[in-house]
């Protein structure tokens, strides 16, 4: 995994948490036309360094939602690292389920790309791993339950049930990741009625703190933390984490089309 993307990794990995929702489409907590745009800021000998950005957006596309993302540095950071990563998840409109999942990474001289394919009526996913999409390697996976890409899940599990989630102090979230599964948590911790972010704005928002996947980017023991915008849009706006080499937060500093008014945001 390269050093970028597990930024885009901390971003999603709140939504991935597997609340039992059981919504229409039209319950669904957003729209096609969706944007959102997070900055995201390297911490390096106490310096916070403005990094670059990252946007999403959906895309109606007849039975299924079309997520696009997409990650890149800004010219002024890329002396020290240069990002192009690509994000593709087609999800049903009907379950929130995914069918189609791509990422394709370009970080610095680090290649690799994804592709899932999902079949739940089969119970199994094919996942496609690789430095390119010529040369991958083909792993199948039992679906024994909802398993999510990062994306998709981002989308999907944003219609939790958050009073749910407060009284139960946690939850446990399903991911598919280079032809692994793995099964984390979340654990609620606290609100924040009025959360102050610079360049962003001032917020009523809760806390959550997420498991991480230990590897050669996150060392052990450490958590990831979220600020969640308190409102029915469900959208977090702060995110910290500390990386085995310096740390990293994300701010959101855009968005428009929301299916809700954005109450959380206080000014």
């Amino acid at each position: 995994m390269g050093k970028f993307t597990p930024i885009i990794s901390i971003l999603l990995a709140f939504f991935l948490v597997s609340f039992n929702t059981e919504k229409e489409e039209t319950d669904f907590v957003f729209n096609s036309g969706e944007k959102l745009v997070y900055r995201i800021y390297y911490n390096w000998n106490f310096v916070w360094l403005p990094a670059g950005e990252i946007n999403l957006e959906i895309k109606d596309e007849k039975d299924t939602y079309h997520i696009e993302v997409t990650g890149r540095t800004y010219s002024s950071y890329e002396w020290f690292y240069k990002v192009r990563d690509k994000y593709h998840s087609y999800i049903d409109k009907q379950t929130g389920l995914p069918k189609l999942y791509f990422r394709d990474v370009e970080e610095g001289d680090y290649r690799h790309f994804e592709k899932i394919v999902f079949d739940y009526e089969n119970h199994k996913a094919i996942s496609y791993t690789g430095k390119t999409r010529d040369d991958v390697k083909t792993t199948e996976l039992n679906l024994e339950k909802n398993y999510y890409d990062m994306i998709s899940s981002l989308y999907y599990l944003r219609n939790m049930n958050v009073d749910n989630f407060r009284k139960h102090g946690g939850k446990g979230f399903n991911l598919i990741l280079d032809n692994e599964k793995y099964e984390l948590s979340l654990r609620f911790s606290g609100d924040n009625n009025e959360l102050k972010i610079k360049d962003s704005g001032t917020y009523n928002a809760f806390k959550a703190i997420a498991d991480v996947i230990e590897g050669n980017v996150f060392k052990s023991g450490v958590q990831m933390n979220f600020w969640i915008a308190n409102d029915s849009n469900n959208l977090p706006v702060l995110l910290e984490s500390p990386l085995i080499v310096g740390s990293v937060k994300g701010i959101l500093i855009s968005a428009s089309n929301l299916k809700y008014p954005f109450t959380a945001k206080i000014k």
